[in-house]
């Protein structure tokens, strides 16, 4: 019964984060749009989501998995292709040159997301967005109702990477996160730039000025009272 009401309310979570964060997109798409998402599922949440706005505007899903869930669903708004995300010559084979939408739910390891994200960002219409999911470390911290040490860090690192990415395409870029269920994070295109390499965000929170900042704070709250 518990591990019932668990699912009912991670397929609610999920429904809510997709809707939220594509909200925007799909009141703004035009007829015989394009969408690109890596990752199906048995559960299928997303494609029909997806599908479902293709069939209103006569767009077309291209949805991308290792393992063959072509049998979910029988549409000429779909395309499936079996295959891995990074078999990147069999899918330009297959795909057209670009995209209004591209999500991403495969691997979820910072490294692949990376690699995922820069080959195919170039596929990205001006203005389209390329959505990651799982990208909120929190559910799996320790304590919490996931309590996953592997997921948690891969989330992190996934997180902080994205913010790198930010740092030194900001103006190239928007990048926005939602934290409900396990987080999503959404960039838009905002120019046909390049992107650049990520590079460590030049934090002052480990630096003598921050320590004795810090210092400074705890002694005048001490001496408040």
């Amino acid at each position: 019964m518990f591990d019932e009401k668990l699912k009912k309310k991670k397929k609610v979570e999920n429904g809510q984060k997709f809707l939220k964060i594509f909200n925007k997109e799909f009141k703004n798409l035009k007829k015989n749009f394009s969408i690109l998402e890596f990752g199906v599922s048995k559960k299928a949440l997303s494609t029909n989501i997806f599908l479902k706005k293709c069939k209103k505007k006569n767009g077309i899903l291209y949805s991308i998995d290792v393992k063959d869930y072509g049998y979910q669903f029988k549409s000429k708004n779909w395309k499936f292709l079996c295959t891995r995300d990074d078999n990147y010559k069999y899918i330009e084979k297959n795909i057209p040159k670009k995209f209004d939408i591209i999500y991403l739910d495969t691997i979820h390891a910072a490294y692949h997301v990376k690699k995922i994200l820069y080959y195919y960002f170039n596929k990205l219409k001006k203005d389209g967005v390329f959505v990651i999911d799982d990208t909120s470390y929190l559910p799996y911290s320790r304590n919490r109702e996931k309590n996953n040490f592997p997921l948690e860090i891969n989330n992190l690192e996934t997180f902080e990477i994205l913010l790198e990415i930010l740092n030194v395409n900001h103006r190239n870029i928007h990048l926005d996160f939602s934290f409900i269920g396990t987080g999503v994070a959404k960039i838009t295109k905002l120019n046909n730039s390049k992107l650049k390499e990520p590079k460590n965000i030049n934090s002052r929170k480990f630096t003598l000025q921050n320590l004795l900042r810090k210092i400074f704070i705890y002694f005048s709250e001490k001496f408040k009272n």
